[in-house]
């Protein structure tokens, strides 16, 4: 069965930071591309980014992220992070963690709340 846990979701300040992990099981992690996705409160999933499987050699951002977060695995650890930097109000969201673009299969979130 697959399984994908998000944590490290907070409430922080606007400029600030935060790193989020999503540990995986229940397939071979390291073959998979994997994704974040967010979903903001009334909106609908948004796809986030994106890394490449085995080495994550790849990595894809959405516009809205570009040049503030970064993407990374550890497939020793069957691990994804997002390590989120100069947050906006806006990236106020529930974070997850998918194995397809459109955030299909994912877990069930961590809320990262951007607020002075």
């Amino acid at each position: 069965e697959v399984q994908l846990v998000e944590s490290g979701g907070d409430l922080v300040q606007p400029g600030g930071s935060l790193r989020l992990s999503c540990a995986a099981s229940g397939f071979t992690f390291s073959a998979y591309w994997m994704y974040w996705v967010r979903q903001a409160p009334g909106k609908g999933l948004e796809w986030v980014s994106s890394i490449s499987n085995y080495g994550g050699g790849r990595t894809l951002y959405g516009d809205s992220v570009k040049g503030r977060f970064t993407i990374s695995r550890d497939n020793a650890k069957n691990t994804l992070y997002l390590q989120l930097n100069s947050l906006k109000i806006e990236d106020t969201a529930m974070y997850y963690c998918a194995l397809d673009h459109s955030g299909e299969t994912r877990g069930q979130g961590t809320q990262v709340t951007v607020s002075s």
